[in-house]
């Protein structure tokens, strides 16, 4: 078995996965759905939404596989980001860089594989969405394909999974922001750069003895 090697900006890499916010989340229908798309259209068992983390791969979604991560060193996706398309190892006995592979010589006996990566917009690769069956076979040239656009639209899950967070953090600060506003003695008015008031608080409204219209 061969080892691969790190990424050459793996500091980056890992930091862009980390920012996503994903790792060791709950399982997703919208990442599961992609999954068993890949499965159908490449005919195989297994299917995997894979994040290479530090010293392991993490599934963000898993078909016909029941563990939820292995080490990295025995991680095909591992030599799967290291190229910018498909990676694909038709029959892993025959490559010496899988042949003693711990996942090929045990569950859940890796034969073949096809990966594509999954890349951020900063052009880092986080993982991959990847096949996998126990028997030796190659992806056609419409599989290929299918399984690159499966892959932009984990990435795009992803972005917008981590935007959805974002607004709803934004929505929860602004929410304590106005019960601390509604709640001060003080009678409080915001105005923009025009001089037009476009916030207060109950106070004012009192001190004024005006009616929020």
């Amino acid at each position: 078995m061969i080892v691969a090697p790190h990424h050459s900006l793996e500091a980056d890499r890992i930091s862009t996965l980390e920012s996503l916010r994903i790792l060791d989340t709950l399982p997703e229908t919208d990442f599961d759905d992609l999954t068993m798309l890949a499965s159908k259209i490449c005919g195989t068992p297994i299917a995997l939404i894979s994040l290479v983390d530090r010293s392991r791969q993490w599934f963000k979604s898993r078909i016909g596989i029941s563990a939820t991560e292995t080490p990295r060193d025995f991680a095909f996706c591992s030599h799967a980001i290291l190229g910018s398309g498909i990676f694909e190892v038709k029959d892993s006995e025959l490559d010496e860089r899988f042949s003693t592979n711990p996942l090929v010589k045990g569950e859940p006996f890796v034969r073949f594989y096809a990966g594509a990566p999954l890349l951020a917009p900063n052009g880092m690769p986080l993982g991959t969405i990847c096949v996998i069956d126990s028997q030796p076979r190659e992806l056609d040239d419409s599989q290929k394909e299918a399984l690159t656009a499966l892959s932009r639209q984990v990435t795009r899950l992803l972005e917008q999974r981590l935007h959805l967070e974002r607004m709803q953090a934004s929505k929860v600060r602004l929410s304590i922001k106005r019960t601390a506003l509604d709640n001060l003695a003080e009678g409080v008015l915001l105005r923009d750069t025009a001089g037009k008031v476009i916030d207060y608080n109950p106070r004012a409204l009192e001190i004024f003895g005006v009616d929020p219209e």
